[in-house]
C-alpha cells in the first residue's frame, strides 16, 4: 500500500463526505436566507421563525436524499473492501 493509494482513498472520501453534507446543507442555508429576507422586510424578530423552517427542511431533505446518500456510502465501502486484495498484497 503506498502513500498514493492512501491519499486516492482519503481523496475519494473526502469527496464523498463533501457532497453528502453540501447536499443536506445547502437547502437549509437557502431556506434561513429567505427567512432572514422576510424578517429583515417584516421587522419580525422571533427566533423560532428562523429555526424551525431551517429544522424542517433539513429533515425534509434528509427523508428524499437519504437513500441515494445511503447507497452512495454503501458502494463507496464496498469499493474499499474489494480493494483490499490489491492494496495489501
Amino acid at each position: 500500500m503506498t502513500i498514493g493509494d492512501v491519499l486516492s482513498l482519503f481523496g475519494d472520501a473526502l469527496g464523498l463526505v463533501v457532497i453528502v453534507v453540501a447536499l443536506i446543507v445547502l437547502p437549509s442555508l437557502l431556506v434561513g436566507l429567505v427567512v432572514s429576507i422576510f424578517q429583515a422586510a417584516t421587522q419580525i424578530n422571533e427566533q423560532t421563525l428562523s429555526f424551525l423552517p431551517r429544522l424542517l427542511m433539513t429533515l425534509v431533505t434528509i427523508m428524499a436524499m437519504g437513500p441515494w446518500i445511503l447507497s452512495e456510502l454503501l458502494d463507496h465501502f464496498a469499493r474499499i473492501f474489494a480493494a483490499i486484495p490489491a492494496l495489501v498484497g
